[in-house]
């Protein structure tokens, strides 16, 4: 066997010695292409065996949780534009006051303590006023019912007049009877050839070629050059 593999040996390097140099033909490759790869010494990983009874455990805890966050209700983001800082939540003043005397600051406290005294009077003087005004009333209305029970169901009868109720008063600025309100007319040149919009409309008016022409014009101001013819 040995005698025969080196009879094979011998004749292929005859062949090739014949045919001359071999390195640039492309019949045969480079011993130099001739490379090893690193040994691997592992193995095709195993397929786990999936048991049925721990994925449905699996799957049923799964289903608790998202039923605990549906209970929860949903946490928004927070907007940080609408989060006050807390720099400006601190009421700290950092300036100063002027120091006032011990007298001025109790004539102070003495004077909102007199004032606190008169407002409370006030106070008790209206609500005087008014329990003895609805005292009125109520005596009046009980004779009036005793005399007549029409004139009673009349007087405590709502009044649907009063509602809506407007007046009219005075105003912060009175108007000035001599003040002309300006109506935004403005003239403007119109090149040959050009008609506008408001011209188109217009030319079927009377008295359309005397009205001129109004840029960015009130109605109003339309309306008395129509009516005036000017």
């Amino acid at each position: 066997m040995f005698a025969a593999s080196s009879r094979v040996v011998t004749v292929l390097a005859a062949t090739r010695a014949a045919a001359g140099p071999v390195r640039g033909s492309h019949w045969f490759a480079s011993v130099l292409s001739a490379k090893t790869s690193l040994p691997l010494r592992a193995e095709p990983r195993k397929k786990k065996k999936v048991d049925p009874r721990r994925e449905l455990m699996a799957r049923e805890r799964l289903k608790k949780k998202l039923k605990k966050l549906e209970r929860i209700p949903p946490e928004f983001i927070p907007i940080e534009d609408f989060v006050t800082p807390a720099k400006c939540l601190d009421e700290t003043r950092s300036r100063e006051g002027p120091r006032i005397p011990f007298e001025e600051s109790e004539r102070r406290a003495l004077l909102l303590k007199e004032w606190a005294r008169y407002k409370h009077a006030q106070h008790r003087t209206e609500m005087a006023a008014v329990a003895d005004a609805l005292e009125a009333q109520r005596q009046a209305l009980q004779e009036l019912q005793l005399e007549s029970e029409e004139l009673y169901r009349a007087a405590v009868a709502p009044d649907h007049g009063l509602f809506p109720f407007a007046r009219e008063g005075p105003c912060y600025t009175p108007p000035m009877p001599s003040y002309q309100a300006p109506d935004g007319v403005r003239r403007i040149s119109v090149v040959k050839g050009q008609v506008p919009v408001s011209r188109r409309v217009l030319s079927e008016l009377p008295h359309w070629r005397e009205i001129p022409l109004l840029c960015h014009a009130t109605p109003l101001a339309l309306l008395k050059g129509l009516l005036g013819g000017k």
